[in-house]
């Protein structure tokens, strides 16, 4: 066999996808909600320090920080939804799609506000999907 044949024969191989199947991207334990508590507990302290100030300088900081940290809710929300859960989840817990509806709903929300009961609301509604996520680990 020829030099060139084995490198061809070694680039085959080593180019060949593999078939694997996976519960999700990666093992079980990447995927926790979490961040998207902590992101929204972000929320809430932005909030509330905003609410607390006097300094107009801050409160613009304390504004584009919680709506960072919103977007951040979003994501890792999103996240949970679109690469963990799946088809038989939704079959074991049919409220699954209107928590998360309603969770990324409310981020947005917390956006468009420094009302500190929205933060209180997004916050419980991630702890339902939480409860509902550590249900399907057992």
């Amino acid at each position: 066999m020829t030099l060139l044949s084995r490198i061809n024969k070694a680039l085959d191989a080593s180019t060949t996808p593999l078939v694997v199947s996976a519960h999700c991207d990666l093992p079980c334990g990447v995927y926790d909600p979490a961040q998207a508590r902590i992101e929204a507990q972000s929320v809430k302290a932005c909030m509330e320090k905003y609410n607390a100030s006097e300094d107009a300088d801050f409160k613009v900081r304390a504004t584009i920080i919680k709506e960072e940290r919103c977007e951040l809710v979003k994501h890792h929300l999103w996240v949970l939804w679109t690469d963990y859960f799946k088809v038989d989840h939704l079959k074991e817990f049919p409220n699954l799609h209107d928590l998360f509806w309603m969770a990324t709903k409310t981020a947005g929300d917390a956006k468009k506000s420094n009302d500190v009961t929205v933060a209180d609301r997004l916050l419980s509604e991630i702890d339902a999907i939480a409860e509902l996520f550590w249900a399907t680990k057992k």
